[in-house]
């Protein structure tokens, strides 16, 4: 397992929300100038469906990998259905399963609807206009470390070392993953799973960051030391600036990783 950056910023679930995105990431570069430190970003998937602008979410990806070094995207479930797309791996009954999960706003992002354009084609125009947003998928992780924490999607298999893992779970995972309760050799930092509140949610095992920004219209990120174990929380949301706040603890007899 890599050592990974010292200093990690880890964002929640975008969901097309690239206003957000983008607003959120100038305010580590403003916070990131405070303290004379530039983190890694560390993008913990589903940065596609549902909200307007998936596009120009994968675009800022894209930015973000390319210029902030140590930087990673972690494949979320959606990323995948439109990976599968791109590759042309989707039955029609799965498209269309997709299209009512968020996949429809996607595709509008790009400027197609199925009611207008074949599968076939709008893959193809995607593909030849986009080519860097299917390779950007494809080299995304399922799973990283840096010192005491791990970085998924969805979550792990506690029945497995953190090692060991199913990617498919790291992408897809809930509930095995949500209930466990006990330690984990890492602190696993995830989103998929939305938090009710529009807070993020720390246990003893994990830090849950999946706020729902399409809904709620708040994005949260997790500042991390991997030297320290240091974590402190951030948010951003319409017209405001990124600000710090404190998560749910969920305390089930063992402290947090906050704690």
């Amino acid at each position: 397992m890599s050592n990974g950056p010292s200093e990690i910023v880890a964002i929640g679930d975008v969901h097309g929300e690239s206003e957000l995105f983008r607003q959120f990431l100038d305010g580590i570069d403003r916070l990131a100038a405070e303290r004379g430190v530039r983190p890694a970003i560390y993008i913990l998937g589903d940065l596609v469906d549902r909200g307007e602008d998936s596009c120009g979410a994968l675009a800022i990806a894209e930015t973000v990998l390319s210029e902030r070094p140590g930087s990673k995207l972690l494949l979320g479930n959606h990323d995948e259905w439109l990976l599968r797309f791109l590759k042309n791996d989707l039955s029609l009954e799965e498209v269309f399963h997709w299209l009512d999960q968020g996949g429809a706003e996607t595709l509008a992002s790009y400027g197609f609807t199925l009611a207008e354009t074949q599968p076939d084609a709008i893959r193809r125009s995607i593909n030849e206009r986009w080519p860097g947003h299917a390779r950007l998928l494809s080299e995304a992780s399922t799973i990283e470390f840096a010192g005491p924490f791990a970085f998924v999607h969805a979550g792990v298999d506690p029945a497995l070392p953190l090692d060991r893992q199913d990617p498919h779970d790291c992408v897809w995972i809930r509930a095995p993953f949500m209930n466990h309760v006990g330690r984990l050799s890492h602190v696993v930092l995830h989103g998929h799973t939305p938090q009710k509140s529009g807070l993020p949610t720390v246990t003893e095992n994990r830090l849950s960051l999946d706020t729902g920004a399409v809904f709620t219209g708040r994005l949260t990120g997790a500042w991390i030391s991997t030297a320290t174990g240091a974590i402190t929380c951030w948010q951003t949301a319409h017209g405001h600036d990124l600000y710090p706040i404190e998560p749910q603890r969920l305390d089930r007899g063992l402290g947090t990783a906050m704690d």
